[in-house]
């Protein structure tokens, strides 16, 4: 057996030695002719150098284009190509918008109402039980708040409009006796220009009315996909991302699946916090308007409550119609000071409530946010401004988990095939 070996090792060797030998002799330059006269030299014309081409380009006549133009050409029609596709989707979204706008409004309830789904499902109620409760109870706490605010509002209704009445007769004495020092010629002329405004377009506010009947159709319809659409996302929200997950090529559904749980979670803590710093809001707003005696204390702190929802401005905003009413009702004074209480609870927001618990859930820059609220008011209206910020928040977290080479994977995960 030794032997054998041997012989095979001598073999192995000799075969390697004649193929090393045909290798050089393939690569060996052939001898160059001696000259047929020793005293005459030939001439030799040198071979052509080969042109330098850069690998990015596929052709010779790239060559003569500088890289730096190449590259800005290579982005510039990506760019092109990705502003065409963004603008078709925009106008694909608003031409469905209004099935879009319930759908969006149906993602952030069941981000907010999800944990209590799951808190149900833990004293082992049946999954459509748990969802049911949930969305009932949901629907109670709103219909009673909309209830006590509707009926705060008419039974004040009255005093209210005697005095803004009252104010606008103080405004209208202070514009003949104040600085301005107007005459009643002045003042009428302006009340006479107010009424021709209303009288020559007259015509659109008629329109307006006439198209009242489909907007309420279209905002009940709305309503009601949004309730089923939230029933549905609540119970199979887990399938129908999975479903979704599996239309995709299997070497991307890790990362696809890693990047929207992350996702949600960002979804739902922003839910969870802004819903949060909007009650602490409401609260400290509609206990300086309780104090000071102002008319209408709860539904302008729940007016503050929704308009917290909008980051940075929302409840600045919903915050001065508060002053307002203090003006027309309280006088100067009360107004001046609930400005003061509205100023004070926006800095405890901005630089205490913001940072602790919105910077936990979400890391945004405000300039990101301010732009984002300022392009969803544009492209549809107050619903764009209050999906802009969730919308960019998601945005956020799914690149960064989408841009990471290797998803994290759990060790006991199962991988789904077609054939499974």
């Amino acid at each position: 057996m030794n032997r054998l070996q041997r012989v095979r090792e001598n073999l192995r060797k000799a075969y390697d030695t004649g193929r090393e030998a045909a290798r050089m002799a393939r690569i060996k330059p052939p001898p160059e002719p001696e000259p047929e006269d020793d005293d005459v030299e030939r001439f030799v014309p040198a071979p052509p150098e080969p042109a330098v081409v850069h690998g990015s380009t596929n052709s010779l006549d790239d060559v003569d284009v500088p890289h730096s133009l190449r590259i800005a050409a290579a982005w510039s029609w990506r760019l092109i190509v990705v502003g065409l596709v963004g603008y078709v989707g925009l106008r694909f979204i608003g031409l469905v918008s209004v099935v879009v706008i319930p759908l969006a409004i149906a993602l952030l309830l069941t981000a907010l109402l999800g944990p209590a789904v799951g808190w149900l499902l833990k004293l082992h109620l049946p999954r459509s039980l748990a969802t049911f409760l949930v969305l009932i109870g949901g629907l109670g706490a709103v219909a009673g708040t909309l209830t006590l605010v509707v009926n705060q509002f008419i039974d004040g209704v009255p005093q209210l409009t005697e005095k803004a009445s009252a104010g606008v007769r103080q405004i209208q004495d202070w514009a003949r006796t104040g600085p301005l020092h107007l005459s009643d010629h002045q003042v009428d002329q302006a009340i006479d220009s107010a009424q021709n405004w209303v009288n020559d377009n007259t015509s659109s506010l008629t329109s307006t009315g006439i198209s009242t009947a489909t907007t309420v159709f279209e905002l009940l319809t709305g309503l009601l996909l949004v309730l089923f659409s939230t029933f549905f996302f609540l119970r199979d929200g887990r399938k129908i991302w999975r479903f979704v997950v599996r239309l995709f090529p299997v070497n991307a559904r890790w990362s696809l699946a890693d990047a929207g749980d992350a996702s949600w979670t960002t979804l739902g803590a922003y839910v969870r916090a802004t819903v949060l710093v909007a009650f602490i809001d409401a609260v400290g707003i509609g206990l300086a308007l309780v104090l000071l005696h102002v008319q209408f204390p709860f539904p302008l702190a729940a007016l503050v409550f929704l308009g917290a929802f909008v980051p940075i401005i929302g409840a600045a905003v919903s915050g001065s119609v508060a002053v307002l009413v203090a003006l027309v009702t309280q006088g100067w004074v009360v107004a001046l000071i609930t400005l003061g209480a509205v100023i004070l609870v926006q800095q405890l927001e901005g630089h205490v409530l913001q940072p602790l618990i919105m910077g936990r859930a979400v890391a945004i820059h405000p300039l990101a946010v301010i732009i984002g609220i300022a392009c969803g008011v544009v492209l549809a209206g107050i619903i764009g401004a209050l999906v802009a910020v969730p919308l960019i928040a998601v945005m956020n977290t799914g690149v960064r988990r989408l841009s990471r080479r290797r998803p994290e994977i759990p060790p006991d995960a199962v991988v789904v095939t077609a054939g499974s």
